[in-house]
Formats: C-alpha cells, sequence, structure tokens
C-alpha cells in the first residue's frame, strides 16, 4: 500500500507538472492526494467494479480516473485542477501508468 502511494505521489506530481489547469502547492498536498486518490479508486472499484484506471476500462476508466482527481481538489488543500486539467491529467497519468511500473491510480 505505501509502494502504491509513492508511485501514485510520483504519476500525480509529474502530471500535474505537465497538465496545464492543475496545480499543487506542496510536497504534504501532493501526499494527501495520493492517498485520497487511492481510497476514492478503491471505493470505486469496490463498489461498482469499474477499474478507475484511464486506460483500464477504456473510456469509463478514463472519466471515471478524471471524476476523482476533480474531487480530490474539493478534499486536499493546495490540490488545484481544472476541469479540464483533470481530463488531461487523466490522459497524461494513463500514459505515465503505462511506463512506470506499479499501478498509479
Amino acid at each position: 500500500m505505501l509502494l502504491r502511494i509513492l508511485v501514485t505521489a510520483i504519476v500525480v506530481g509529474i502530471a500535474a507538472f505537465f497538465t496545464p489547469g492543475f496545480s499543487i502547492d506542496n510536497i504534504w498536498s501532493l501526499l494527501l492526494a495520493a492517498v485520497i486518490i487511492g481510497v476514492l479508486d478503491y471505493l470505486i472499484q469496490k463498489f461498482t467494479g469499474v477499474d478507475a484506471t484511464p486506460f483500464g476500462r477504456g473510456i469509463t476508466g478514463f472519466i471515471v480516473a478524471a471524476i476523482i482527481l476533480y474531487v480530490t481538489k474539493f478534499i486536499v488543500p493546495g490540490f488545484n485542477i481544472s476541469v479540464w486539467g483533470a481530463i488531461i491529467g487523466a490522459l497524461v497519468i494513463g500514459i505515465l501508468d503505462a511506463i512506470i511500473p506499479g499501478r498509479a491510480m
């Protein structure tokens, strides 16, 4: 679980760097966001069976990943993302998830 949070933090940090409309104020916001994203992903997968990886379930997974990113904005202080930033961020995370070993979302 700790490794998954670390991988998620790295991937989300890289995505925030490359995505317009997506910023994270500090390392604590990044780590808290990684935990929240992991929890939201787990809950959605547990209750709906939808894999929230951006390319895990096609368009459904992509949309769920963007929604998870956007909802995280309301939970984590210092995690700022627009609707377009969430959509582009989900795409960037999907690409990074294919490159970096481990499951990011």
